[in-house]
């Protein structure tokens, strides 16, 4: 079975989508920022030829039915402001990977922290997954610090995993579990004024 569509999720300051082409244009900013696409597995988008090229290879990869890209748009402006996507979807062992872009303008507003907590819920309800693992540059402290407030853990360091622009990297594999994630809402409903709680009742974080 390939991994099902989800339908819009709502967060309180968010509309976590299906990806559109008129998307793009707001895309554009996005992966056109150098500083964005810093630690991404593809170059920066210089035109909108490349977006066209990722949109095609995106509807390619979906297509297949091991991938789900999503669009975080922000509720009060209606703009796409960064993207979230499923993949690598292996149905045996009920398990996929996590990637995630946000725009520039919206770091350390804690909406990519809102975003994974409603994607991480249903991919642990909706469509039944077991297991999500993430692959982060070990410079990218951000983003690992984000996934070890979600719940995940870090496992361990694979050596020149990838190579990016000419130049091998290493990455930090980091996994959550379905079962883990169900305790951290259970925690999170017995003790709701605990803050830092990365679970789906939890305010969004800094």
């Amino acid at each position: 079975m390939p991994l099902a569509a989800l339908p819009p999720i709502e967060s309180p300051r968010l509309l976590v989508r299906p990806l559109a082409k008129a998307d793009l244009a707001d895309l554009m900013q996005i992966n056109g920022d150098a500083a964005v696409t810093r630690f991404l597995p593809y170059a920066t988008w210089t035109s909108p030829a490349d977006a066209d090229a990722w949109y095609r290879r995106m509807a390619d990869i979906q297509a297949t039915g091991t991938a789900l890209q999503l669009v975080l748009v922000e509720r009060r402006s209606g703009r796409a402001i960064g993207t979230c996507l499923l993949f690598r979807f292996d149905e045996g062992s009920a398990r996929a990977e996590l990637g995630y872009v946000l725009g520039r303008a919206q770091w350390g507003s804690g909406y990519m922290h809102e975003a994974l907590v409603a994607v991480i819920d249903a991919a642990f309800t909706a469509l039944s997954l077991r297991r999500l693992e993430a692959e982060v540059d070990p410079r990218n402290a951000a983003s690992g610090r984000l996934l070890q407030r979600l719940g995940f853990t870090r496992e361990g360091l694979l050596r020149q995993r990838w190579v990016t622009r000419g130049e091998a990297n290493d990455v930090v594999v980091y996994g959550l579990l379905r079962d883990e994630w169900r305790r951290g809402a259970t925690a999170t409903a017995a003790n709701p004024g605990v803050a830092d709680r990365p679970w789906p009742s939890a305010k969004p974080g800094p």
